[in-house]
Order: C-alpha cells, then structure tokens, then sequence
C-alpha cells in the first residue's frame, strides 16, 4: 500500500512539474509561433510571385466550361427522370426518335448518290475536326 502511495506522489510532483515548465516556456513558443508564421508567409508569397497568373486564366476558364458542363447534365437528368415518370411520354419519345431517324434515312440514304454524298459530308468533317 504505500508503494502505491509513493507512486502516486511521485506521478503528481512529475505532473507539477511538467505543468511549471509548460507555463515557462509558453511566452517562447508564442514567438516561435510568430516567427514561424512570418517564414511560412514570406515562403508562399514567393511562390505566389513566380507564378504565371495569364496561365491562370485560361484554368479559370476551363474550370468553369467544366463546371457548367457539370451543372447542366445534373439539370437534364433531373428532367429526364421527370419525364420518365409520365406513364406515355417515354414510348412518345421513343417513337418521334423512330420516326425522325426514318424520316433522315429516306432523305439521305435512298439513292446511291444521296449515299455517296453522306459518305463525302462524313469524310470532310472527318478530315475538318481529325486533321
């Protein structure tokens, strides 16, 4: 029993003491604290100088083309969802989507001509967008 006390009094003495020399060294951590901030300032600010900020906003701008990209299709999915919900709309859909298909391959795909100028249109934006 009393090497538990003796223990526990020497745990309360290690205790006030590491207590004593926190409060010591408190007022020189503070400026540590303020000289550290003061190079990790200076340390950023000298990045942020070097770096091309016309680069920026071409960034800038590609992120926010990606953004609204973003925006726009959680906005389209939102309607289609919706509109997947009506019982007829959807088989409506489907059919108009059959029939304008139709209605462009009788256009455009009934003569070997008409054919061979699809063909023609396919291969110059083929060659306009790939080079």
């Amino acid at each position: 029993m009393s090497d538990l006390h003796s223990d526990a009094s020497e745990i309360g003495q290690a205790t006030e003491s590491g207590a004593n020399d926190s409060t010591g060294t408190s007022s020189e951590g503070s400026f540590d604290f303020s000289e550290r901030y003061g190079e990790v300032i200076s340390k950023v600010n000298q990045v942020l100088d070097q770096i091309d900020w016309n680069q920026m906003g071409r960034i800038g701008k590609a992120a926010g083309v990606i953004l609204a990209v973003i925006v726009a299709q959680i906005l389209i999915k939102g309607v289609l969802d919706t509109i997947n919900l009506l019982p007829v709309v959807p088989g409506l859909l489907e059919l108009l989507g059959l029939i304008v298909v139709g209605n462009w391959s009788w256009q455009n795909l009934t003569t070997s001509e008409k054919r061979s100028a699809v063909v023609d249109r396919v291969q110059n934006l083929r060659k306009e967008y790939l080079g």
